[in-house]
């Protein structure tokens, strides 16, 4: 399956860029070919124009690149810090350039904090956000907790636990995955 990760934090010291290597591991040791869609890279600027109000082919090219991945994607794990517990403004803003490019395609949180709820609170935002978007989430959340010591630069486990949670949790995608494909395959309402 294609499978974009998206993360969203320009911070100078960020640490779910880890977290987003770490599940890109995984999802490649499943054979999946997942593609990272980083805000940081993509530099979008605040939302004025989403990607379908532009006429076909002028859209900026970063937003057009951005585009291209998220509809060739089968589904998307979306990679999110708790800011004030809700969505990092980059990560929002990322999400809310697009739209009919995550239709009917499911959705996973992998949630992460420095403290020890993992960005719990976040999910409950990007639930209602995700399922208007038209990507549902799965019921699952896979939140990381003290992101700092949880995994190395490369994304390799620290805490080993995180190699065990995430098989259930890969699972579970997969599930969807195939459904929503099967799914689409006989049509969409629109």
């Amino acid at each position: 399956m294609n499978i974009a990760v998206l993360y969203g934090s320009n911070r100078s010291d960020r640490q779910g860029i880890k977290v987003a290597k770490f599940i890109i591991n995984k999802l490649k040791d499943r054979n999946h070919n997942p593609v990272l869609v980083d805000s940081m890279s993509y530099e979008l600027t605040f939302l004025d124009k989403m990607h379908k109000e532009y006429e076909k082919g002028k859209a900026p090219k970063n937003m057009e690149k951005i585009h291209k991945i998220l509809k060739n994607s089968d589904g998307f794990i979306i990679v999110s810090a708790e800011y004030n517990h809700s969505i990092p403004a980059a990560l929002k803003n990322m999400l809310d350039h697009f739209q009919g490019e995550y239709y009917f395609k499911p959705s996973a949180i992998l949630s992460y904090s420095a403290g020890p709820f993992g960005g719990l609170r976040v999910a409950v935002h990007l639930r209602a956000v995700l399922a208007e978007l038209g990507m549902p989430s799965i019921p699952t959340i896979l939140p990381v907790s003290s992101v700092y010591t949880a995994f190395d630069e490369n994304g390799k486990a620290i805490d080993k636990n995180y190699d065990q949670r995430v098989i259930g949790f890969i699972d579970e995608f997969e599930w969807y995955l195939k459904a929503y494909k099967n799914q689409r395959a006989e049509g969409t309402p629109y």
